[in-house]
């Protein structure tokens, strides 16, 4: 009883803490969006600058490895190869990484930059149209995946290089060594559980508003919180069935879908839309964003501006950070067999520029009818930033066909990110178990869609922002600390155990 108690000790502590937290909300959700506010107002008055360092020292971290002696290293053994191909590890990495938050935000943050700027800018001017694509690739751009890169080769490097569990503790052995495998390892683990459970769920309501919102524009129907409520539980169904499927079949056959999908809507509006005018905002806003990339990292606008940048950059960054624990995890999973320089070259170049051409084409697209068309796109979009990739659809052939592939590609996308989101969480709570048990899965899919239903019903989109920014902070030291002691690892294993292995095979000639 009581080895089975310490094998699942993370399990028990984690669970307890997530339905401390959400179990209040359903009858007190006044109470729990206050706590929350309050939470996330202290984090970001004290503490919102850590995030921006943090995730500019993560890029710098990950292109020294890429480039140092260390790039050559496999992450696994030395005759390992990829367990999958370039098109399925790339569909997985983006249905991980961006998914759902993509969909709903490529044309709307776009037309909440424009109308809503900082104060110094002028809202609905052309100066806000260029500082708004500007910004949108920025939030979703390297910074994102230097966070997941560095959460993934930490553990893929300690988990299939060194043997060790697959489990956010294990990178800390070379600071704190067999101490991982106790208190201070759990500990680990189980902040990394909570700060995994409110990246995802925030994912996930936004995913639940976005189709509810679709199926309201296609159907002609209200929506309301039920009608979340009720797409929360059918997809939760969904993803509970394909989540144990495992990933070799499930997940990659969902996240396969979703690429096609995507490339599909991404192809229409590129022929069907403004295309010139697409790629002109394209290279335009690479220009911008590269010339001002060292200036947006590292700036609070403590003078000006400092309230939008609370708003939306530290927010974002909090989020991916939030988000770490589970895309790290599940990318170093499908990541076996390749070398770091090759992997910090695949997750951060495909994934970003895949990202940068999706907001050119749909925020453009946006832009070209409010800017040139004069159709007030915008301020709709601003009043349920939910509809507003929808809303763009009305003034294109084939709305109809668009929307439905439109909720069919965030459903899956659902399924793919909640599914993936089990299987991280199940292992994370069975010490590291590459097979967790299907008794868990279903467990945390109940519990990560559950606390997305409470904090909608708590707050809506401001509650789960707000819960994303609070679990994040502990996480950064966590992430900080995870550098060094990969780089710990790489110098041994560099220095101490070529030298043994140099030292043997010239004995041995």
């Amino acid at each position: 009883m009581l080895a089975q108690l310490k094998n699942n000790i993370v399990f028990v502590i984690s669970l307890f803490m997530v339905l401390a937290f959400a179990v209040p909300g359903i009858f007190r959700p006044d109470e729990l969006f206050a706590f929350a506010t309050y939470l996330h107002e202290q984090i970001l008055e004290m503490f919102g600058w850590t995030y921006l360092v943090a995730a500019f020292l993560f890029i710098i971290f990950n292109l020294y490895l890429a480039f140092s002696k260390y790039g050559s290293i496999k992450l696994g053994l030395q005759h390992e190869k990829p367990q999958f191909s370039y098109f399925g590890w790339f569909s997985m990495l983006f249905a991980a990484g961006m998914g759902i938050g993509l969909i709903f935000w490529g044309v709307a943050e776009p037309m909440s930059h424009y109308l809503n700027p900082p104060e110094y800018i002028e809202d609905a001017s052309g100066e806000a149209a260029r500082f708004a694509m500007q910004y949108s690739f920025f939030h979703w751009g390297i910074q994102p995946w230097a966070i997941y890169i560095t959460m993934s080769l930490c553990i893929a490097y300690f988990s299939f290089r060194r043997g060790m569990p697959p489990l956010i503790s294990s990178t800390f052995y070379p600071l704190i060594g067999d101490r991982i495998y106790g208190p201070v390892g759990y500990l680990i683990d189980i902040l990394g559980v909570f700060a995994t459970i409110f990246g995802i769920v925030t994912s996930l309501g936004l995913g639940a508003m976005q189709i509810t919102s679709g199926l309201g524009e296609v159907f002609r129907f209200e929506t309301g919180f039920f009608v979340v409520l009720t797409v929360i539980g059918v997809v939760t169904v969904l993803f509970m069935i394909s989540t144990l499927t495992g990933v070799e079949k499930g997940i990659q056959i969902l996240s396969k879908t979703n690429i096609v999908l995507a490339l599909t809507l991404l192809g229409f509006m590129l022929v069907v839309g403004p295309t010139v005018y697409i790629f002109n905002i394209l290279t335009q806003t690479i220009a911008d964003f590269s010339s001002g990339f060292l200036s947006m990292s590292l700036s609070t606008n403590p003078f000006r501006g400092y309230e939008w940048t609370q708003s939306w950059t530290l927010f974002y960054w909090a989020w991916w950070i939030a988000w770490a624990p589970f895309v790290g995890l599940f990318v170093a999973s499908i990541s076996r067999g390749r070398t770091i320089s090759e992997f910090v070259a695949g997750a951060m170049v495909v994934p970003v520029l895949l990202t940068f051409v999706w907001f050119s084409a749909f925020g453009g697209a946006a832009f070209d009818l409010e800017l040139n068309q004069q159709v007030d796109i915008a301020a709709s979009i601003a009043d349920d930033v939910s509809v507003g990739l929808f809303l763009l659809y009305e003034h294109f052939p084939l709305t109809p066909v668009l929307s439905i592939i439109t909720i069919l590609l965030l459903s899956v996308f659902f399924i793919t990110s909640a599914d993936s989101a089990t299987f991280v969480l199940s292992m994370m709570t069975s010490r590291g178990d590459l097979h967790p048990p299907a008794w868990k899965k279903l467990v945390w899919g109940l519990v990560i869609s559950g606390t997305a239903a409470v904090l909608l019903y708590a707050g809506g989109l401001e509650a789960l922002q707000k819960m994303a920014i609070t679990a994040a902070l502990p996480f950064t030291l966590i992430m900080l600390l995870m550098c060094v002691c990969l780089l710990k690892g790489l110098r041994y294993e560099m220095n101490v155990e070529g030298f043994r292995a140099d030292r043997d095979q010239n004995q041995n000639d």
